[in-house]
């Protein structure tokens, strides 16, 4: 009897199953400290203890996507260990703020599940919920995954598209207990910008741009515990033309998130993910800039939320702002399309 496992392919997946995810990971400070150096981000509220404090929380929490990359990890062994990509996210919340110390346990149920016209691969639709160690939900999402079929004859049965929500409506977000940005050190964040001066339809470049290495892709992947094979293996579908590295999409969300710092100062919580999806692949070597749109605007009471679109791209500056032309075709530059709401600071 084989002790190893090479996990399911498409075929094994049915609408229903629930996997309970393997190796539940204790955050650390250490974590916390590779984020930064991988990505770099400047959020004050996530960098500063005394900075949270002052926000009404314990201690500085760490930041979302730091929570959202370690349940994710969780996951891959058991839906997208043999994928071709991941395609897309959807109705993702963040329920409760993670702070070193706490352990995360996921959980996934199989939504749905599609079969390719090429009858060789099909997509897998779950709904991924992390927990910490009291039983507490800490955040939930969607994600769809391309994944190969084992035997291309087979036929899966029950084959069924999930019904999405297009974004998490505002009365579904939730804000951190205790938040309170009365006292907000708009200085030590870095920039004055609070809800009321960002406007529905506004543009944001964030001007700088950070190269992405494959050293530092294979650590920030293996800082997850994402064992998806095309990041690591040379044998797999994992090298563009020139033999360079296909990169974890969780590196270009962290990357172009960072990068939104310059000019999104404020808006570092993540309250809920509405959509994303990963336009093109990514290879290790290439530079990601990235600009912002405000696409809705919401009063928590509180605080505000920003419903923000994050769009990535290699290798080009955002000055022009590329994006889809008017068959919704996007841009060859153009890597990631990210919707999201952000909690920020109301002024008054």
């Amino acid at each position: 009897m084989s002790k190893t496992d090479p996990r399911r392919f498409f075929e094994d997946f049915r609408v229903g199953q629930v996997l309970v995810h393997a190796t539940p990971r204790t955050v650390t400070a250490g974590d916390v400290a590779l984020y930064t150096a991988l990505y770099g981000p400047r959020f004050s509220l996530f960098s500063s203890d005394e900075f949270a404090r002052a926000s009404g929380l314990a201690a500085a929490p760490v930041d979302p996507l730091v929570a959202f990359h370690i349940v994710f990890g969780k996951t891959v062994p058991d839906i997208s260990l043999n994928a071709v990509a991941n395609l897309g996210y959807a109705e993702g919340r963040f329920l409760a703020p993670v702070f070193p110390g706490d352990t995360l346990a996921a959980t996934s149920e199989v939504i749905g599940v599609k079969e390719n016209s090429n009858g060789k691969t099909g997509v897998v639709y779950v709904r991924t919920a992390g927990t910490n160690q009291r039983g507490e939900a800490v955040l939930s999402y969607v994600r769809w995954v391309m994944v190969r079929k084992r035997d291309p004859a087979a036929v899966v049965e029950g084959q069924t598209v999930p019904d999405l929500a297009k974004a998490v409506s505002p009365e579904n977000l939730v804000v951190p207990p205790g938040l309170d940005f009365s006292a907000y050190d708009w200085a030590l964040a870095g920039a004055p910008h609070a809800f009321e001066d960002y406007a529905v339809g506004e543009k944001i470049d964030h001007v700088d741009g950070m190269v992405v290495e494959e050293a530092e892709a294979q650590m920030a992947t293996r800082l997850w515990q994402n064992t998806a094979k095309v990041h690591f293996n040379q044998f797999e579908r994992s090298k563009d033309p020139s033999g360079r590295r296909l990169v974890y999409g969780g590196v270009v969300i962290s990357t172009a998130k960072a990068l939104s710092f310059n000019g999104l100062q404020n808006a570092g919580l993540i309250l809920g993910i509405n959509g994303g999806r990963h336009v093109a692949p990514f290879f290790a070597g290439s530079t990601v800039f990235a600009w912002s749109e405000v696409l809705d605007k919401a009063d928590l009471g509180s605080i505000g939320a920003l419903r923000l679109r994050l769009v990535a791209t290699k290798d080009r500056p955002c000055t022009d702002f590329p994006d889809k032309d008017g068959d919704g075709v996007y841009d060859p530059a153009v890597i990631l399309d990210f919707d999201y709401w952000a909690g920020v600071p109301k002024r008054g």
